[in-house]
């Protein structure tokens, strides 16, 4: 009489089938979930050192793809993550944004980059960023937990993860960095006077007295002044920006200049005539503004370099302590001086609303309204003499090393 075989035991409900993996050395467990759209079947396996490992396996996987969550999303770290969104997932940035980006994400693939993405928690992104605030700005740490969590926002669209842990956590405090400041009237004034002979001389008086960002300065185009109109105006419409665009909607704005600035323009054109006779064969039209002695833009390293080394000509100014987007801060500021209201000045400075005057640019500012142009008319004409700014050459352009006037 033959023994009876031995009965394997009935799976659960749910369980799919289990099979020892001879190559793999593991227990393996399948099982169909469902079939795509040409009717073929859809599989999820979990594997382990036993049957019971095998099944967990499974199921997680199987609720993995119940929740809307793509195959192996289980495996992706959170350095995976971000050095996809560093390729694909910026958008239309220029350099400057994408290394800026870059730094920030250093800190985050230092810090959590072997997290799996799957397992990472809110606790994660709350030591991250406190490791940066003995050492980092409050900007810097806004910016690394922003870049984190347009990293997850990614992963989300990509069915690879359900929730965004990084918008539950508040961003700690940093270091605190040096504020923006204004020119005082006194120093303004200084600055308007002694720099004449500086060839950043015009870029220092259309900054200062229209309070257009650098971004858009560097990007003014002739096309874009008009200096014969009543008043003369500038549209400020473009940027340096990757897109041209600028920075918001609002700041697409045709401003008056004062009676200085359009005098400036004018012998700037005049020399820029000249500059593109000498140069010859080797200059380039862009039909900007603000250029080299060849014809071709200037970077933010040029116009840095170059409104410091005009401030050497100013007395009781330190050039280190100040940065060309300065002398937009000292326009608002000016303005606020001359009684101009907050909304005023945030309208002429395109800003998307008056919070970000009053946070940022605020210096000094005073609630009774008054038109821009016109205040800086009065202003920039107490000791500002116009038709005598024309110097002799003093300063080598950027360029090709030869000298220009301003």
């Amino acid at each position: 009489m033959t023994e009876p075989e031995e009965k394997k035991p009935r799976r659960a409900r749910g369980e799919g089938t289990v099979y020892w993996d001879k190559r793999l050395q593991r227990f393996v467990a399948t099982r169909i979930v469902g079939y795509d759209d040409r009717g073929k079947e859809i599989r999820r396996k979990g594997s382990g050192k036993s049957r019971s490992a095998a099944t967990e396996a499974l199921k997680r996987r199987v609720r993995d793809y119940e929740a809307g969550l793509a195959a192996g999303s289980d495996r992706l770290t959170v350095a995976d993550s971000v050095k996809d969104w560093l390729l694909y997932g910026q958008g239309q940035v220029d350099d400057a944004t994408v290394r800026k980006h870059e730094y920030m994400c250093a800190h985050i693939e230092a810090g959590i980059g072997d997290v799996l993405l799957r397992k990472l928690t809110a606790k994660h992104v709350e030591k991250l960023l406190e490791s940066l605030v003995a050492t980092h700005s409050t900007r810097t740490i806004t910016d690394v937990k922003a870049c984190l969590n347009a990293v997850v926002k990614r992963a989300m669209a990509r069915d690879l993860l359900e929730r965004n842990v990084v918008e539950l956590v508040v961003t700690p405090r940093g270091v605190t960095g040096r504020k923006s400041k204004s020119l005082s009237d006194r120093q303004a004034l200084d600055v308007l006077m002694l720099t004449k002979g500086h060839w950043m001389y015009p870029y220092i008086v259309v900054s200062m007295l229209v309070g257009i960002r650098t971004e858009e300065m560097r990007a003014l185009t002739w096309d874009r002044v008009d200096l014969e109109g009543e008043p003369p105006t500038i549209a400020a419409w473009r940027s340096v920006r990757k897109s041209g665009d600028t920075k918001t909607e609002k700041s697409r704005r045709t401003l008056a200049m004062p009676e200085l600035v359009a005098d400036v323009l004018r012998r700037r054109h005049r020399d820029q005539a000249a500059d593109k006779v000498k140069a010859g064969s080797s200059w380039t039209e862009h039909g900007l503004v603000f250029t080299t002695t060849l014809g071709t833009a200037l970077d933010a390293a040029n116009v840095r370099r170059g409104f410091r080394s005009a401030l050497k000509l100013v007395p009781g100014i330190d050039p280190a302590e100040w940065t060309p987007r300065e002398l937009r801060h000292s326009f608002v500021s000016l303005m606020s001086l001359g009684g101009a209201a907050v909304e005023k000045i945030s309208d002429v400075v395109g800003h998307s609303d008056t919070s970000t005057t009053e946070r940022i640019y605020r210096h000094e500012l005073r609630p009774v309204i008054q038109d821009g142009a016109t205040f800086m008319n009065s202003f920039a004409t107490i000791e500002v003499v116009a038709p005598d700014w024309h110097m002799e050459p003093l300063f080598k352009m950027p360029g090709d090393g030869r000298t220009s006037q301003a």
